[in-house]
């Protein structure tokens, strides 16, 4: 698993163990009072608390742990097949024991490339304490099930209000735990919040504002991550050269000073292992354009004409613009050329 996708989770975990926490202190303060209004003896709080905790980290605690395996066990998977993309076709395949559910069992053997939309629905795993795994395999080997025929199955298997939850992928999404779950509502799906855009206004309920808090606190912790993942990688690096013919001048070099230039640009420890990434695997770059020094500079403001002069210093002559799948998401990336035609990083981000 790389440190992007191992950072994604992480977060996941994070945000989801902050809304389970919600639920479960917005149960146990409550409790403080009897059905009077009256405060409880230590021993009847106490014992109420202990009913709680074991509602929420026994019987729950026990399902959510394996799913949280099992997703990042699968994002993992993801992360990997993207690496060949449809080079092969993905099968579904269930545990094949007298313990897989029927729903599972109808989905096993279905074959079809990674690109089709069935994975984004029915990429296990579909359900608490799900087993069910995907393997690649040859094309020659299987033959690929019709995307009808497979969509009618997964709905067939998967359909009812209970199922909803698991429809999601944890390799694409980057998430342990879907934004919909037990401790959420179905609105959060399609929350921008959710996704990070904290700004936006909520509606007026206790759990969307135990979210943003959540959010909040996750976008603080990520940016005291984000200096620690810096100052790793500029410990860790070494200064070196390589060719590669998917640049444009072909030539790609990284000092100590290249590459704070560029984690200057990084704004989550996502992008940091991102430039990590695309300086190990140049031969992906897909070009897209040049773009000259200065394109969209006001010439006119003292601060842009500084910019370009500190550029210029530097012996920076322009930008190639460049594409790159990471974990099956697209990431766009620009290289500055310097006057001896090599080129370094100067930022990378995820393409909106």
């Amino acid at each position: 698993m790389s440190d992007k996708m191992r950072e994604r989770l992480t977060r996941s975990n994070y945000i989801f163990s902050g809304i389970k926490t919600f639920h479960e202190l917005n149960e146990a303060f409550p409790s403080m009072l009897d059905e009077n209004g009256n405060k409880k003896p230590f021993e009847r709080f106490l014992n109420d608390v202990r009913k709680i905790n074991d509602t929420y980290n026994a019987n729950y605690l026990h399902a959510e742990y394996n799913f949280v395996q099992a997703s990042a066990t699968m994002a993992a998977k993801w992360e990997q097949f993207s690496e060949d993309g449809d080079r092969y076709n993905l099968q579904y395949r269930t545990a094949k024991d007298d313990k897989v559910r029927p729903e599972h069992a109808a989905l096993d053997g279905v074959t079809l490339p990674m690109s089709d939309s069935f994975w984004e629905t029915y990429f296990p795993p579909n359900g608490w304490n799900c087993r069910c795994s995907v393997v690649q395999e040859r094309k020659q080997k299987y033959p690929a099930t019709e995307h009808a025929e497979a969509m009618s199955r997964g709905e067939e298997a998967m359909n009812g209000e209970r199922y909803n939850i698991f429809r999601f992928n944890s390799g694409k999404q980057g998430k342990t735990m879907p934004d919909y779950n037990p401790y959420t509502i179905r609105r959060c799906n399609d929350c921008d919040v959710a996704k990070g855009k904290l700004t936006l206004s909520l509606p007026d309920n206790e759990i969307c504002a135990a979210c943003k808090f959540v959010q909040n606190c996750a976008l603080n912790r990520d940016k005291s991550e984000v200096c620690v993942s810096k100052k790793e990688l500029l410990q860790s690096s070494e200064n070196f050269t390589k060719k590669s013919e998917s640049l444009q001048t072909g030539n790609y070099f990284q000092t100590k000073k290249t590459l704070r230039l560029g984690l200057d640009h990084a704004r989550t420890a996502e992008e940091v292992a991102a430039q990590k990434w695309i300086a190990q695997h140049l031969e992906n770059l897909r070009f897209v354009r040049f773009s000259p020094l200065g394109e969209v500079k006001d010439m006119t403001s003292e601060i842009d004409i500084r910019n370009i002069k500190k550029k210029k210093d530097r012996g920076a002559t322009g930008y190639n613009e460049y594409e790159i799948e990471i974990s099956g998401e697209t990431w766009q990336l620009k290289t500055e050329i310097r006057k001896d035609k090599k080129e370094t990083l100067y930022n990378a981000f995820k393409k909106k």
